[in-house]
């Protein structure tokens, strides 16, 4: 059937779409296609991301032709051929650019003898085994989820993840920002080292991309110089502990999928629209940063701000 419908695509031959449905991560808003690759010596079953903001990777239900491309560059890079050499680079890469992430690697470490492996009995014990997962993604990594996949060890349903061997950040060249060490130091030391949750010193800060990296598409990414200008630095970043960035990630992923904006310290309270999102403004893309006007995990210095003036009478003409 993909074949068929295929225009200027045509399916490689050594590819089979094992089901038509889409298998969905809702809690990270993945989607995926489960399908089978098949190389000279072996198989590989397993889903591909199709809908995965961390590489910028967004193919639509109708979009056949753009699947059936992507589809085929992916099963190039994960013959069996290539795998030492991407290999070589990863390793290079956690001993250059990552030498202290020495937990999260051994995670990494887990995952690259590949197949589905159960967060209960295969991967490394930890607490917070879904940090780190999330930092692989991070860090440019392609991992797909099942919820509710059987294992045989533990005998139920467990949550299980497989890492597909391809280029780090995204097989298009799009996907989630990156900045340097430098740049890093640099906002922080630029932002006080001020936690604007708490709005106190926190020696734990991270760097908060205020526009929410569920709603960005392929044309959002933008890079980060180490030139970039105080005042490009304090428009497009926040900073957050660790905790509340993970808190602010649950918010944008709520509002995406339901539609209703979060708040903060229980207080609905936006300068700038309402609890709704505007159904008048794009759900992804550039334009989308729009609707994130007002909320006030977007830009919680300005959010408070403007509460503050709400409250002391001043008007307001936004």
């Amino acid at each position: 059937m993909w074949r068929k419908l295929a225009m200027s695509h045509t399916l490689n031959s050594n590819i089979s779409i094992v089901e038509n449905e889409r298998k969905k991560h809702s809690k990270a808003s993945e989607e995926y296609v489960h399908v089978e690759f098949k190389y000279p010596d072996i198989t590989w079953e397993g889903w591909i991301p199709v809908e995965y903001r961390r590489t910028g990777v967004s193919i639509k239900q109708d979009e056949t032709d753009k699947l059936i491309a992507y589809l085929n560059k992916v099963y190039e890079q994960m013959n069996p051929i290539n795998f030492q050499s991407w290999l070589k680079k990863q390793e290079k890469f956690w001993c250059e650019e990552k030498p202290n992430a020495g937990t999260t690697k051994a995670f990494f470490d887990s995952l690259v003898k590949g197949g589905w492996q159960c967060v209960e009995c295969t991967l490394p014990k930890n607490p917070n085994w879904a940090r780190r997962i999330q930092d692989l993604k991070e860090f440019g990594y392609t991992i797909a989820t099942d919820t509710k996949r059987y294992c045989p060890t533990c005998g139920e349903n467990k949550t299980h993840l497989i890492l597909l061997p391809i280029e780090r950040g995204s097989i298009e060249g799009n996907g989630y920002e990156m900045w340097s060490p430098a740049l890093r130091k640099r906002i922080i030391r630029l932002l006080g080292s001020i936690d604007i949750y708490e709005g106190a010193f926190s020696a734990h800060c991270l760097p908060d991309h205020k526009f929410s990296e569920i709603r960005w598409d392929e044309n959002t990414k933008a890079g980060n110089p180490d030139t970039m200008s105080d005042e490009e630095i304090r428009a497009k970043f926040q900073l957050l502990t660790n905790q509340r960035n993970q808190q602010k990630r649950e918010v944008c992923r709520t509002c995406f999928q339901t539609g209703k904006r979060g708040s903060i310290y229980g207080i609905q309270f936006y300068y700038r629209g309402g609890e709704n999102w505007d159904t008048s403004i794009p759900q992804r893309g550039k334009d989308a940063e729009n609707g994130c006007i007002g909320c006030p995990w977007y830009d919680i210095a300005e959010w408070k701000k403007q509460l503050i003036a709400r409250l002391g009478g001043e008007n307001d003409d936004k």
